[in-house]
């Protein structure tokens, strides 16, 4: 499949290839994969994801949910989440229930065109596929299950992520940092040192046993509210 013949979803005229000009240092010019203007598939995502936050925080509900459904099917997200998870994430090497990894440039543009036939049907019909459970040792000697995907369903995974990270930023706490785009516990570190270092206070720490072993997953997927479309 060339890549030229990817025809954006969303209608807008853009080119995701160019010349060997703009080929990354470390790919094989003979390569089609890294023909890709990576830049132009960031912004395009990034674009549409600024459009969902200002819907959200003006109260346009709808028109977010429209921008959502938009980037869900979106060429440019779909061949973004392809590269993370098939190129640049370690979890690249290892396989879910298919023993699927390591795929080669040929075999991520398969892959790519599966995907964007499928998003062309709104992802009807798509069933993901059991996990492959592996117990990880925990330093105090117990194993904590891991269940691994296989590279297909997280590309979707991370597809359906680029859809409704902008609409929960817009509405989580200020303070809250726990697995957030651009948050990270030196912010949460600065923000007690900060809130301490003039006045004495209470500090609470608390821990939920099995949080995520035992949270509904029923009321996680009614907090969506139509945000992604589910899947039966």
């Amino acid at each position: 499949m060339e890549i030229k013949q990817l025809i954006m979803i969303e209608q807008l005229n853009l080119n995701f290839t160019g010349g060997s000009s703009h080929l990354p240092l470390w790919t094989n010019p003979n390569d089609k994969w890294a023909t890709i203007l990576w830049k132009k598939l960031e912004k395009n995502v990034l674009n549409i994801q600024k459009r969902i936050y200002k819907a959200i925080k003006a109260g346009k509900i709808g028109k977010a949910k429209k921008l959502a459904r938009l980037l869900l099917r979106s060429t440019s997200s779909i061949i973004l989440n392809v590269r993370r998870v098939t190129q640049d994430n370690k979890g690249k090497r290892t396989a879910g229930v298919d023993g699927v990894k390591m795929l080669a440039p040929k075999q991520r543009l398969a892959m790519l065109n599966e995907l964007i036939l499928q998003a062309k049907r709104g992802f009807k019909g798509f069933k993901a596929k059991p996990i492959r459970r592996i117990y990880v040792p925990k330093p105090n000697g117990d194993k904590r299950p891991l269940g691994i995907p296989t590279m297909k369903d997280r590309v979707i995974q991370g597809i359906v992520k680029s859809s409704l990270e902008p609409i929960w930023e817009a509405r989580f706490e200020p303070h809250s940092y726990g697995f957030r785009l651009a948050h990270s516990t030196h912010d949460a570190i600065s923000l007690v040192f900060n809130s301490l270092n003039k006045k004495q206070k209470w500090v609470l720490e608390a821990d939920i046993k099995g949080c995520f072993d035992n949270i509904n997953h029923e009321k996680l997927l009614e907090k969506l509210d139509g945000t992604a479309k589910k899947n039966d």
